[in-house]
C-alpha cells in the first residue's frame, strides 16, 4: 500500500491550506489515445492558455493576487534562489505571449486545469515512487535530479518538498519536478495534486479536482481510484494498493 502523507511540519506553516488530490489508475499510454481525444486535449489546453488571462489584472506578475499569495507562502520556508510557484511560471508565459505547449496527454490535462483555475497542479508516476509520498520540511540532502537535467541537486535544510524513500519528488513545494517520478507517455498510474493556500478559493479547488478527474477519465480512460481534498484535520490518503 502507498499513501500520501502531509506531515505536521507542513501544517504548522500552512494550517489553512487545502490540497486536492486525484489518483488515476489504468491510464491509456499515449499511442492508444484516439486522435479525437488527443484533439480534445489540445483544444482544452489552447483554450486554457486564453482563459488564464482572466486571472491577470496586472502586467507585473507579482501584483496579481493569484501569484501574490504564493510569493507570500514561499517566504515561509527555505527555497533555492529564484524558485517560484509553478502557477507563477505558467502565468508568466501567458503574459509574454508564449502559450504553454503540449508535453504528453496527462501533463497537458493537468496544465489545462492549472491555467484555467490559476492554481498550481502537478503529477507524478505512482509506479516510479519508492514507498509513501510525504509533504514535509526536510533536513536537507535528499537526492533530486531535476526534470530535463542529469546532475543531482539535493534539497536544502528547511525546504518544503515532496519526498519518498528514495529522495525528493518535487522541490520547493511545487517549483520543480524530478526526473525519476515524472509522468511519461507510458505511465499507467498518476498522482495528481492541486494546492491552495487561499481559503477563499475552496470552491475553485473543488471544481478543479472535479474537472481534472473527469478529463483523465474521459480522454485517457483512467479509473479514478481516489479523489479528495486534504486538510489538517484529514491529512492522509491511500493512493495505491
Amino acid at each position: 500500500m502507498k499513501q500520501f502523507i502531509t506531515e505536521e511540519s507542513f501544517w504548522n506553516l500552512f494550517p489553512e491550506a487545502q490540497i486536492g488530490v486525484v489518483v488515476a489508475h489504468n491510464m491509456k499510454p499515449t499511442d492508444e489515445v484516439s486522435p479525437e481525444d488527443a484533439s480534445q486535449i489540445a483544444r482544452a489546453l489552447s483554450e486554457a492558455n486564453t482563459k488564464a488571462d482572466q486571472h491577470l489584472e496586472s502586467n507585473t506578475i507579482s501584483q496579481n493576487n493569484v501569484v501574490a499569495v504564493w510569493r507570500d507562502a514561499y517566504q515561509q520556508f527555505k527555497t533555492k534562489k529564484g524558485a517560484r510557484c509553478s502557477i507563477e511560471n505558467l502565468l508568466k508565459r501567458v503574459l509574454k505571449g508564449n502559450p504553454v505547449s503540449s508535453i504528453t496527454p496527462s501533463v497537458d490535462i493537468y496544465n489545462t486545469i492549472s491555467l484555467a483555475y490559476a492554481l498550481p497542479v502537478g503529477g507524478e508516476d505512482i509506479d516510479a515512487m519508492d514507498g509513501d509520498i510525504r509533504l514535509t520540511i526536510t533536513e536537507g540532502g535528499d537526492p533530486f535530479i531535476p526534470l530535463g537535467e542529469e546532475e543531482d541537486a539535493p534539497t536544502l535544510e528547511g525546504e518544503l518538498c515532496y519526498l519518498d524513500n528514495a529522495g525528493a519528488i518535487c522541490r520547493c513545494w511545487n517549483w520543480r519536478d524530478g526526473k525519476r517520478t515524472a509522468l511519461t507517455d507510458d505511465s499507467k498510474k498518476a498522482f495528481l495534486i492541486i494546492e491552495s493556500v487561499d481559503p477563499s478559493r475552496s470552491e475553485d479547488l473543488q471544481a478543479a479536482i472535479d474537472q481534472l478527474a473527469t478529463m483523465m477519465s474521459d480522454y485517457l480512460g483512467a479509473e479514478i481510484y481516489a479523489k479528495k481534498i486534504i486538510t489538517r484535520e484529514d491529512p492522509i490518503m491511500t493512493i495505491d494498493e
